[in-house]
């Protein structure tokens, strides 16, 4: 069994980076796509917020309100899904990322539906569901616990990378898993700029089917861990 563990908690840690490339993805969207506005990155928000607030030249205010609000509130939703539940991935996980595969989904159908260009009340609701819906996957990911792979920041990833390092004096980290949460947050940033060419739901929708995978995939290894353990009784 610890190797069935081990193995586990291995995907696990590949499909939160695999989410994690995902609101890279989402990201580019809100910044690009939805005037200046992070869905993930909350940080980001924050700033753009305050120099927007000092007078700054083009920077929106109202959107990035709204999506602090929005990202808490499904934070909030996303933590009393699974406030019950033990750390590790389980059946309500699974129907968790499944949502954010399906609010993904939505959005990507909307803005189809909008012409690919969404008019300014209709901007103002994708941020929204879109702001909520990375708020929700985050308080998921916080609840899996997979140690520096929070999948909506890198802030402290960096820190832990360069803090921890033998330039630092550092005797060992998991690196790879840092550094891969680095470059694929930015790698799904550069992706989502690139599909944003074609259509704002070219990204929207692949974001929606990394989800969807993840969802599937981790419910799969989940059940089969479940049932093999059952079996070993």
């Amino acid at each position: 069994m610890p190797g069935g563990k081990e193995r586990q908690r291995d995907l696990t840690v590949l499909l939160m980076l695999a989410l994690t490339f995902s609101t890279g993805i989402v990201d580019a969207v809100g910044y690009l796509g939805l005037d200046k506005v992070f869905a993930g990155n909350m940080t980001g928000n924050v700033v753009v917020l305050g120099m927007a607030l000092a007078g700054a030249d083009g920077l929106p205010w109202v959107g990035p309100l709204i999506a602090l609000f929005a990202f808490m509130a499904g934070a909030v939703i996303g933590g009393r899904t699974l406030r019950r539940e033990s750390t590790g991935w389980n059946t309500r996980t699974s129907w968790s990322f499944t949502a954010v595969a399906v609010a993904l989904l939505l959005l990507t159908t909307i803005t189809i539906l909008t012409g690919g260009v969404p008019p300014k009340p209709w901007e103002l609701a994708i941020t929204t569901l879109l702001a909520a819906t990375m708020g929700f996957q985050a308080a998921v990911a916080r609840h899996l616990a997979v140690k520096d792979v929070t999948t909506v920041v890198v802030t402290s990833t960096l820190t832990g990378l360069a803090a921890d390092s033998r330039l630092a004096g550092g005797s060992g980290q998991p690196w790879r898993r840092r550094a891969a949460a680095v470059a694929l947050i930015a790698l799904g940033a550069l992706v989502g700029a690139l599909l944003l060419r074609l259509n704002i739901a070219a990204p929207l929708g692949l974001a929606a089917v990394i989800s969807a995978l993840a969802a599937t995939v981790g419910h799969s290894a989940a059940h089969e861990k479940t049932v093999l353990a059952r079996d070993m009784r």
